[in-house]
């Protein structure tokens, strides 16, 4: 009796959470699909006067997830959003910088990650806004290289006066798993290119090769001045005196930095007090403050101008064959949103938004045919984010034209295969024998169980000789190039936007909306909307699908911090499957 009154009542429990959970789901989609039609008057609403307030605390991706859970704190980190949407971040600051109800800008700075292209991108939203004439105001209480990088756009920096300001230089760290494979008992069979000299190097050594060294000191100084140019030219200062703050660590306590990369030391309410005397707000009384997420951007528009847009297609993460997600290249997916752009009569151009480090070749190529395709019709335009290297190149280089920051990672072009043999780590570590019976002479090929012998070996290497011959010849005709000329600047070899313009591997420097700029021009449209696909995939959907998978990775990225990307990498290069056009390492830039 006992027991069936625990499980009687341990059910009802279960059931009354599960209604709880199941009501606030339906409350966030019914919020998600009519909630535009009640707050879209009240968001729209700007009192004169007002302050655009940007809070920036997380990643800075491309495009802002939908996530219907936004205004729930309990559940606000159900789906995968984990920041700020770099699409409406500009959109809204260059609507604000036309907005004469918008005074100006506060930037509460607490946390920026992601790549440093999109930090660019943002940067250079905020400079523009600053050229109408109106003043930034930004303040943090610790400032590490990149949130400073940002904040130098702004007209004033503050800094808490306990505080702190990191300037001290970039550099990259490598985690090589060499020795970790051989302790393991794994041996893994690589396969690549004959001059791909870095290629899955974590893998075979356990230090950077002299060639990796080289273009690793060569990409990572060019993203170093591509920041102290634009720290130089707002700060007023030299970049021999920026290198000198850094080299000799000049700023260790924040009066150091006072006059120089600050404007002044500041609590938060002293900051706030500054601004009301700009605005001429009294002192007791409170500034008008507009959050972004509130801040409306959507304008009017003739409905004839419907009948022609432009689309704005995202291609962000790892690719891979199938449907992806949000967070991942599927071919299936972009290939569809590709077409559906390439048949649309009103859709007269299409913008390709590129950050990803590549990933399945084969898949990659299949990208590649739809742009063709595309570019037989209607301008093609790619902009590179933080990304675009290897398969993320691939898929980009048949573009009429290529967009890229400075601090862009790119280039990469060159492909290789693993396969790793478990057969020592489960004998000698597990005890466990593993014994096969084949039909035929290779038909273990591919087994993470058997090792390959030199005549399988020499089948797999053929293979990935042709898809480096068919990459480079890819690269030859998008870019109007000599073939031997893009294999001796692949290889491989990572390359910044700066230095990828030098070498005809990118048209111009510039970011989404120069992109979008150049397109409009090439269709010749004055008026036109923005189309963006692929159409997100539902966040109800992700989170009752993922929610196990999701809320695990979470935990882990919480616990290992920077270093979740290296547990990532070596989850994906392990998992694999046929050859790969990818990024040959995970880097952390700091």
């Amino acid at each position: 009796m006992k027991q069936f009154f625990g499980a009687f009542f341990g059910s009802v429990i279960g059931i009354i959470i599960a209604t709880l959970l199941t009501v606030i789901i339906i409350i966030g989609v019914v919020k998600s699909s009519i909630g535009d039609a009640f707050s879209h008057e009240k968001s729209s609403v700007v009192k004169s006067n007002s302050i655009l307030k940007i809070t920036l605390d997380g990643n800075i991706s491309d495009r802002e997830t939908e996530n219907p859970f936004a205004d729930i704190k309990a559940l606000k980190g159900l789906t995968n959003s984990d920041g700020t949407g770099l699409n409406l971040l500009v959109e809204k600051i260059n609507t604000a910088a036309a907005d004469s109800n918008i005074k100006g800008i506060y930037m509460d700075m607490k946390h920026v990650s992601g790549g440093y292209a999109n930090i660019t991108e943002l940067r250079d939203a905020l400079l523009h806004f600053k050229k109408s004439g109106k003043f930034i105001y930004c303040y943090s209480e610790m400032y590490g290289q990149r949130e400073y990088y940002l904040a130098s756009a702004a007209s004033n920096v503050f800094i808490n006066p306990q505080g702190a300001l990191e300037f001290k230089g970039l550099s990259m760290s490598l985690m090589f798993y060499k020795n970790t494979l051989e302790k393991l008992g794994v041996d893994l069979q690589v396969f690549r290119h004959g001059k791909f000299k870095s290629a899955v190097e974590p893998f075979l050594m356990n230090k950077m090769s002299a060639a990796n060294r080289l273009q690793s000191e060569t990409f990572l100084n060019s993203i170093w001045n591509t920041m102290l140019d634009g720290i130089a030219n707002e700060r007023k200062l030299s970049k021999a005196e920026l290198n000198d703050i850094a080299n000799n660590l000049s700023i260790e306590d924040p009066k150091d930095a006072e006059g120089k990369l600050v404007d002044a030391l500041a609590y938060e309410d002293e900051v706030l007090a500054e601004m009301k005397k700009k605005t001429g707000v009294e002192a007791n009384s409170k500034l008008n403050f507009i959050e972004l997420a509130k801040y409306d951007t959507h304008k009017k528009i003739n409905l004839k101008v419907n009948d022609k847009q432009i689309a704005v297609i995202y291609a962000s993460g790892d690719i891979e064959s199938g449907d992806g997600g949000n967070e991942s290249i599927g071919s299936e997916r972009l290939v569809k949103s590709i077409r559906e752009a390439r048949l649309d009569d009103k859709i007269k151009a299409i913008v390709l938004r590129v950050n990803s480090p590549g990933g399945s070749a084969l898949a990659s190529d299949v990208i590649w045919r739809e742009v063709t395709l595309a570019k037989k019709i209607k301008p093609f335009i790619v902009s590179m984010g933080n990304l675009a290297a290897s398969g993320g190149y691939y898929i980009s280089c048949a573009a009429d034209k290529i967009y890229a920051q400075p601090n862009t990672i790119t280039g990469s072009i060159g492909v290789f295969g693993m396969i790793p043999n478990f057969q020592k780590a489960f004998e000698q570590k597990l005890g466990i024998t593993i014994d096969t019976v084949n039909t035929n002479k290779h038909s273990h090929i591919g087994s993470t169980f058997l090792p390959v012998n030199e005549k399988e070996q020499a089948y797999i290497q053929k293979s990935v000789e042709k898809i480096y011959d068919v990459f480079t010849k890819r690269v030859a005709e998008g870019r109007k190039m000599n073939q031997a000329l893009v294999d001796s600047i692949g290889q491989g070899r990572v390359w910044t936007g700066a230095d990828a313009v030098k070498i005809n591997l990118v048209d111009e420097l510039g970011g989404l909306n120069d992109a979008i700029a150049y397109a409009a021009k090439a269709a010749k449209l004055k008026e036109y909307k923005l189309l963006e696909l692929p159409k997100q995939t539902n966040p109800i959907d992700e989170f009752l699908g993922r929610a196990e998978s999701d809320a695990e990775a979470r935990v882990i990225q919480k616990n290992l911090g920077d270093t979740y990307s290296y547990f990532k990498y070596l989850k994906n290069i392990i998992t694999i499957k046929g050859i790969q056009a990818r990024l040959p390492f995970e880097m952390i830039i700091n």
